[in-house]
This record gives structure tokens, sequence and C-alpha cells, in this order.
């Protein structure tokens, strides 16, 4: 995780949605192939979530984490390596076989500087697996910024927001020459279980998105921020009979196999 804040990364509170989490990184890890000699780095790979898979799918390659959180690098486990880093200034002593990277890169900005950099790195027949949520302008996200620039304008302005992934379109031409490119999008109907004293879409969005509203935000602020928050989730996300919430989720994948 790399997004500039002001606190270190919550584990408990992202991995309190660990399934959905978890399905588009095994959906990204389906689609990557036969690798060559080399080894497999997860990029971006926070408490280890998907350390597991990627050793079942490559058992006899060294598996090597990098991230930027130390409280996430603390609680991942399976790696023979684990490298506290920023992924824009990462650059690994060897090229692996396989840089992947699940819900990291939509929080560094130049995709079009970024990624090519990054598919460099790949050995020749090797792979640039990414995924990335593309939710930012799905009302879960969109009221986290009409809200919080709403209550609070000294602190937030986004009127020249631009959202930190595109369309699949827009990667085509940054990544294809690179190499043979499979890009697609799916939209994940999450059902989210109940709350007791929170709107379920806010209780997914605190231990990622809405940190960065948070981090802003005087205890006092954050109380009248969350109950304006829950208002909106709940016309936006109506509660099932149970409690539980229907929460589409789109997110982008791309699998780059990297030319000699």
């Amino acid at each position: 995780m790399n997004r500039k804040v002001s606190t270190d990364w919550n584990p408990e509170a992202y991995a309190r949605f660990r399934g959905a989490r978890l399905r588009p990184a095994l959906d990204l890890l389906a689609q990557v192939g036969a690798l060559p000699a080399g080894d497999v780095v997860d990029l971006g790979c926070g408490d280890g979530a998907v350390a597991a898979a990627l050793r079942a799918a490559f058992p006899d390659r060294r598996l090597i984490g990098i991230d930027a959180s130390p409280a996430m690098l603390a609680k991942a486990q399976g790696y023979d390596a684990l490298i506290q880093a920023d992924i824009a200034e990462w650059q690994p002593e060897i090229p692996p076989a396989l840089i992947y990277s699940n819900a990291a890169l939509q929080w560094l900005p130049d995709h079009d500087r970024l990624l090519p950099h990054l598919a460099r790195m790949v050995a020749p027949g090797g792979v640039l697996a990414i995924q990335m949520p593309r939710q930012s302008l799905a009302p879960s996200h969109r009221f986290l910024r009409d809200i919080a620039a709403a209550m609070y304008p000294d602190r937030f302005d986004y009127s020249a927001y631009v959202a930190p992934v595109g369309s699949p379109a827009a990667y085509w031409p940054i990544l294809a020459p690179l190499g043979d490119l499979d890009v697609w999008q799916t939209k994940y109907l999450q059902r989210l279980e109940p709350s007791p004293d929170a709107h379920p879409v806010r209780r997914f969005t605190e231990g990622s998105a809405m940190r960065e509203v948070l981090d802003k935000l005087t205890p006092s602020e954050m109380a009248a921020f969350v109950a304006a928050y829950d208002t909106a989730l709940m016309a936006a996300y109506p509660l099932l009979p149970d409690g539980a919430a229907l929460f589409p989720f789109r997110r982008l994948f791309m699998v780059l196999r990297v030319t000699g």
C-alpha cells in the first residue's frame, strides 16, 4: 500500500472483507499461465492475503512481498522475503518471472509511466499481472468526496478530481507495445454482511478509500462526517431484510506477457 496518508494502514479493518477482496486476486492469478525462470513478486502485498495462493500456483519459486506499510508487512506471512519499499521506487535485483499486483497501483499516479516501467523489469517471457479497483465514480466513493467537500471545504477540494484508474481502452496503448496483452473489466455484486453500528458499505470503505478523509478530521468532525456518509449510503445501497447490503464493485484487470 503506498498512498501518502498521515497514518499507517489498519490491517484488521482492511482484512474485515478478505473474501470479497480475495476473489478478484484469484481471478487475476488464474490468467497468469506458465512462467520462465525467476522470482514471483507480490507488489503491494499488504498483509499477505494472496501469499498462499501464489505459493500454491508457483511452489518452486522464490516469493517476494513488497509493500510500503510496516503494519501490513508485520502481518504478512508465507513469503521468502519481505521488503518495505515504495512501489514507484522499488527495483528488483534480478528480473522476476512475475510481477503480480492486486489492488495496489490505483494508489499511485502516472500510470502511463509507471506501468511500462514495471513491465520492463520483468524477465523476457514473464508476466506483469495487475488488478485495480475502478470504483472511484460509484456512489460509495463519490459520496466520500462530495460530503467531505461540502462539510469541510477548507480541507477538501475535488474540483479538479481525476479518477485514478482509467478505462480498459486507456491502458491498451500503454502496455500493448511491450508484449501480448489481455485487458478486461468485471463488476462483482458483493453481499456485505450486516454491521450493528454502521452501513455495511461504510465498513468496507473505511479500511481503504475512506482513510483519505478521516486522516484530516478531528474526532468530533469524524463523527459528523460518518453520520452523513451512512445516511447517503442508505439511499444508494438500501439494506436487505437481514441488514446486509448488495455492493456492486468494478475492477480492471491486465495481464501482459512481456516479449524479449
